[in-house]
């Protein structure tokens, strides 16, 4: 089972969405006269004047950004329409696509970490470890992994053609797939028994999206969880996600009560978990890579004793955005508030500390963490195995 790496280096964090569409300048106009004319007086004349060219609809573009850049704050940004789209997937759980995972290996080729199961990737035999080298006549290797992608998503009933590199036979082949797009939804947490006797019930959580309350509800009766010794959560390399999504999650994890304290401008309010609480010993892996929403289970888990968390000091991000739909399908991403654990403790630019802190060399965790689960060469899923097989 494969560590769903798409997530790195794409933003996630605590994510509320509000749609908000912005009709007119009028209070803004009242506020600041002005200001507003230097402004229209900058965009007249260089639009007059300048020798770069420029259009308006860019001048504009840059005028917002700068807006949002004034901030200081590197969570908040002008969304143009694609990167709100893309947010938008990643936070609903859901884009049109083939349905792989890729990752860049030597040389700059792509090669398939993994198909999802029952998607037109997976169907067509795609496998783990092929490599893909051209997308729609396109050099893959040339395009990089961004893009490469991008170019694989589409609107469901379209078509891609992929020439992949796969061995067969001992012998390596190449092969060309037309695949038709689907709508795809993105696993965010995959999950298995360990153990020689599978006493152990463990859960990879990828992300935070829309559909992970429904994805665990899912798992944990597919793998009989209220039968297991006892229950590990990997949370490491877990960038985040929706707000919601973490409540959901962490409501198996701690007694119902207060998960976390959201503190805005207006007002302080504790959220608290639905009674989903299981019973049984519990660790959670953490790591560097474990932010945002991933610190609202653990920290939460933490401050009421819920659990023991294993790994490395986490991320550090207790920031609240909320994304507000604006005109011609752009959007703004701000910073709307902060949170604090439980116990009150605010962990922004801090992170949380393990109960057992087990450093890896970076490269050998990756793997690791990529392979999940690997018993063989992951010290922290070891060391979790051992606390459990102590109840």
């Amino acid at each position: 089972m494969n560590k769903n790496s798409f997530s790195r280096g794409l933003f996630v964090g605590v994510i509320i969405t509000v749609v908000l569409l912005v009709g007119s300048l009028g209070s803004m106009l009242v506020l600041d006269v002005a200001h507003l004319g230097q402004l229209v007086e900058v965009i007249h004349k260089v639009k007059i004047y300048s020798f770069s060219p420029v259009s308006l609809e860019g001048m504009i573009d840059g005028a917002m950004n700068g807006i949002v850049e004034s901030l200081d704050d590197v969570y908040s940004d002008y969304l143009h329409p694609g990167e709100y789209q893309d947010l938008e997937e990643h936070i609903s759980g859901t884009y049109g696509g083939i349905g792989l995972l890729i990752t860049e290996s030597e040389n700059n080729s792509l090669m398939v970490v993994s198909p999802f199961k029952g998607t037109p990737a997976y169907k067509a035999g795609i496998k783990t470890g092929d490599k893909i080298i051209e997308i729609n006549g396109r050099d893959a290797a040339e395009l990089g992994l961004a893009k490469s992608a991008s170019l694989m998503k589409g609107e469901p009933g379209t078509e891609v053609n992929l020439t992949v590199i796969t061995k067969e036979g001992g012998s390596e082949n190449n092969k060309e797939y037309n695949i038709v797009r689907e709508l795809i939804h993105i696993p965010s947490v995959e999950g298995e028994r360990l153990g020689e006797n599978k006493e152990i019930a463990y859960l990879n959580l990828m992300m935070f999206s829309q559909q992970t309350g429904e994805d665990l509800e899912s798992l944990l009766k597919e793998i009989t969880v209220d039968t297991a010794k006892g229950v590990i959560l990997d949370l490491r390399d877990n960038p985040g996600g929706a707000l919601d999504a973490a409540l959901d999650v962490v409501g198996y994890f701690i007694p119902q009560g207060p998960a976390v304290h959201i503190v805005s401008k207006e007002e302080e309010r504790a959220l608290s978990t639905s009674d989903n609480y299981i019973d049984k010993p519990l660790v959670v892996l953490v790591n560097e890579g474990s932010a945002s929403a991933s610190e609202i289970v653990a920290g939460a888990i933490k401050d009421t004793g819920s659990g023991t968390l294993v790994g490395t000091k986490t991320f550090g991000k207790g920031l609240v955005q909320s994304v507000f739909e604006i005109r011609s399908g752009a959007a703004l991403k701000l910073t709307t508030a902060k949170y604090l654990t439980p116990n009150r403790h605010d962990i922004n630019k801090k992170g949380i500390h393990p109960d057992i802190t087990i450093k890896m060399d970076p490269e050998l965790e990756r793997k690791a963490i990529l392979m999940a689960p690997d018993l063989e060469n992951d010290l922290q899923l070891q060391r979790a195995v051992e606390i459990l097989k102590e109840y």
